[in-house]
């Protein structure tokens, strides 16, 4: 009788019993050699089907995730999410943050909730800035995982003592600052949560590639910088929205080679006087919306999934009658623009900084098609092809 008993850093001690009777000694060995490497196979299979990895999140926090990751609480970030992992990466979530994607994007949830029915069935967990996000809820779905978004762990950070005592690890990403650097890690640490590096891989090389390519062209001519002001028009022309200094839109100004007239100005966004903008003489204008405010609002400007073109056109041209605005180089060369606010912190906003660089220089990107780029990667690394109004000009008049 031979009593084997083997111990592997976390992993359950294994206990194999053989019994045998050996009458030859050369038998005896050879049974022994056999039973060990089923042994060592059997403890390679469960190490690789349970591991515990340290993954560096975006802020430099070490956490401990034990792959592969079955039970996922999902905070933001869900078209790079899918996008990474594809479809069936959704079968891992077991609750997400849903007034996130319903109330900010609403054509583009209804247009993914149909493809993927099961979105429906997940349950929510709350939003962060509405004050609903629940902890306890969290708790209760039982997650391997919590992903969040930097913006949201800077808010909820004191709160998620409990998950700790739990040791429900929470890992944060960040493609809101829309810097190329954090856009390519958050993938990354994706595709290892996922077990889809390769994937990860594949689309961090594009976005990286993409945006090179135009800091290439503009590098190479050696032009002289176009100031351009770009504002999320919510409000209609009425009201002066937000615009943005060093993150989202600020950030893709920057990879597009605008001077920002609001980035001495505004740290990451907040509204800037009207004078302001027109002291600035901006080259280029360019006007963000989204479909929430179609109905809400009658001047709001909307951009997006089935917004027709022609509406957000005449919404567009009603920002043209602002005070002042009619003598800014941007308005009087037709350089004005709109732009669809949920194309930025995405994978797919590469297609917005090529957008913004034709605009800035279209003698330099008369070649390049952004439209054609988003719905590209639309069509290989996700489930649905958005339809609608993404990016225009103003009609000239």
């Amino acid at each position: 009788m031979i009593l084997i008993i083997i111990f592997k850093p976390r992993l359950r001690c294994i206990f194999v019993l053989l019994r045998s009777h050996f009458n030859k000694r050369n038998d005896m060995k050879k049974t022994f050699l056999k039973a060990l490497l089923v042994l060592f196979a059997v403890l390679s299979a469960t190490q690789a089907a349970a591991e515990t990895k340290v993954i560096k999140d975006v802020l430099g926090r070490e956490v401990k995730v034990n792959l592969p990751v079955k039970r996922i609480a999902l905070g933001f970030y869900y078209t790079d999410f899918l996008a990474v992992g594809g479809t069936k990466a959704l079968d891992k979530v077991v609750g997400f943050s849903k007034e996130v994607w319903t109330d900010w994007t609403p054509a583009s949830w209804d247009l993914y909730s149909k493809a993927l029915p099961q979105l429906n069935k997940l349950a929510d967990f709350g939003e962060v800035e509405v004050g609903t996000f629940s902890v306890e809820k969290v708790i209760s779905l039982k997650p391997d995982l919590l992903i969040l978004a930097s913006w949201q762990y800077n808010v909820l950070e004191p709160d998620l003592k409990p998950l700790a005592d739990l040791n429900i690890p929470v890992v944060v990403l960040d493609y809101n600052r829309e810097k190329v650097e954090l856009h390519v890690k958050s993938t990354k640490i994706l595709g290892e949560i996922l077990g889809e590096g390769k994937r990860a891989d594949e689309i961090s090389k594009l976005y990286e590639d993409t945006v090179k390519e135009v800091g290439d062209r503009i590098a190479k001519a050696n032009l002289p910088k176009p100031k351009i002001y770009i504002e999320f028009g919510r409000g209609g022309p009425e009201d002066t929205g937000i615009t943005y200094g060093k993150d989202m839109w600020g950030s893709l100004i920057d990879l597009a080679g605008g001077d920002n007239i609001a980035a001495d100005l505004v740290e990451q966004w907040a509204p800037i006087n009207a004078e302001q903008v027109i002291a600035a003489k901006p080259d280029v204008i360019m006007i963000t919306g989204r479909e929430t405010e179609l109905k809400k609002e009658p001047t709001a400007m909307v951009m997006g999934i089935n917004i027709d073109k022609a509406e957000a056109l005449k919404r567009l041209d009603g920002f043209k009658k602002r005070v002042g605005w009619s003598e800014l180089p941007a308005i009087k060369n037709n350089r004005l623009y709109g732009l669809y606010m949920g194309a930025s912190r995405t994978l797919a906003d590469m297609a917005m900084v090529q957008y913004i660089a034709k605009a800035l220089y279209p003698q330099l990107f008369k070649d390049v098609d952004p439209i054609k780029t988003y719905v590209d990667f639309h069509k290989k690394y996700l489930p649905v092809v958005p339809v609608g109004t993404i990016a225009i000009q103003a009609d000239e008049k």
